[in-house]
């Protein structure tokens, strides 16, 4: 699959992710198996030879006895291969329903705030081409539609942050050849076999531990042409968007009448919903190909009404989130950022909710917009809604959608 696994045929692959600037500073994210290891072995010389750094970044779960001994030795091997280790120890997790998932949430959200901290734009995931094959048998198993089965991206932004997964066409056999060659031992993380997760026992009836196989290489295939699909889709998608909607500072969205390209709207939805990611699946292409009423990923389509002809997207305001401290820097919902200086001790930021009928007179957004509008509350009483200009001075609250609903073409790789 793909090019040999070597220093130039990783080069080749990183191209084809670029641009990079010069003197690159990447992160790589390790957990001290065989695939991460090896891509942070390839990666080390690739920045250097470049004038710039790959750094490793370790996530300690914590949900394991030894956990937090095996990541010091990975972070002791990445300074062995030149490449500067930080360990980041997660708090709060506990076994129980949902712990994959909760566990993938807090791992991002940690790389994540790393990387910001770090000033570095780009983080290297070590998933190879069994990881794909495995994806998108559970995305067949789910109904997935164009977009899902196109697979992991070997781009996709997170937060400010490109995620990159250069190896999506590597059999994990390759990578344990690159290691075995120089030398280097890996740890096998024990809950990649535990049956009781979707994806170990997709593990073991594909019969392909190498990822080698013709099955693993024609579902990498698959996702190849399905990524190339979607990537037709997503830049219409995005011709749309500039020509025909038009996104508020409020957080809320007027869409022309008629039928809207389902990238888009799945795009729009988890902007001014407040997802996580995008939403899929036959509600939403049926809702795209006709609008109406409808309530989906947390945001609300209804007619635009004096806002202009066509559809109002806008959240739904029983679902947006819990009030949060307001300090600088702040996020709340994942669509609302407070920037400057800090708020007085005891302040916090939510919705504005019921108390929206006092401002009627001070904007003429429908109510329903005005409810989901941040707010700055001190001791519980309401001191400022900055989006509306009102109330205290030196709030500001910037609409900046987070994590999964920027618009971002699907680069291939």
């Amino acid at each position: 699959m793909g090019a040999p696994l070597d220093a130039a045929g990783f080069a080749a692959r990183m191209a084809r992710l670029g641009p990079f600037p010069p003197a690159p500073r990447i992160a790589v994210a390790v957990s001290g198996g065989a695939d991460s290891l090896a891509l942070a072995w390839l990666a080390g010389p690739w920045a250097r030879a470049r004038g710039g750094e790959a750094r490793g970044l370790i996530v300690d779960h914590g949900l394991r006895a030894g956990s937090a001994a095996e990541a010091a030795t990975a972070a002791a091997q990445l300074e062995g291969l030149g490449v500067p280790a930080r360990v980041l120890r997660l708090r709060g997790l506990s076994p129980g329903p949902g712990l994959a998932a909760r566990a993938r949430a807090a791992r991002y959200a940690a790389l994540t705030a790393a990387c910001a901290e770090a000033g570095i734009a780009h983080l290297l995931l070590g998933h190879h081409a069994a990881d794909q094959a495995e994806t998108l048998i559970q995305r067949a198993l789910a109904g997935s539609d164009v977009t899902g089965m196109a697979g992991m991206a070997a781009a996709t932004r997170l937060e400010g942050l490109w995620l990159l997964r250069p190896l999506l066409d590597v059999p994990p056999v390759a990578l344990r050849a690159v290691l075995a060659a120089a030398g280097l031992g890996w740890a096998e993380d024990p809950s990649n076999r535990d049956q009781a997760a979707t994806r170990a026992r997709l593990r073991a009836l594909r019969g392909d531990p190498d990822g080698s196989g013709f099955a693993t290489s024609a579902l990498v295939a698959a996702a190849r042409a399905a990524g190339a699909a979607r990537a037709v889709a997503e830049a219409g998608a995005a011709a749309f968007l500039a020509a025909h909607v038009v996104l508020h500072d409020a957080g809320f969205a007027v869409l022309p009448p008629g039928p809207v390209p389902v990238p888009a709207l799945a795009w729009l939805i988890a902007a001014v919903g407040g997802a996580a990611r995008p939403p899929s699946g036959s509600g939403l292409a049926r809702l795209a190909a006709c609008p109406r009423p409808a309530t989906l990923g947390g945001a609300r389509l209804l007619p635009a009404g004096r806002l202009g002809h066509g559809w109002r997207l806008e959240r739904e305001v029983a679902r947006v989130a819990p009030e949060v401290p307001a300090e600088a820097g702040a996020r709340w919902d994942r669509r609302w950022r407070l920037e400057g200086a800090d708020a007085p001790p005891g302040a916090m930021l939510g919705a504005l909710g019921a108390e929206a009928a006092r401002l009627r007179a001070v904007s003429p957004l429908p109510a329903s917009v005005l409810a989901g509008l941040p707010a700055i509350r001190r001791r519980g009483t309401l001191v400022a809604v900055p989006p509306l200009g009102w109330g205290e001075a030196g709030f500001a609250v910037r609409f900046a959608p987070l994590a999964g609903s920027g618009f971002v073409p699907f680069r291939p790789g």
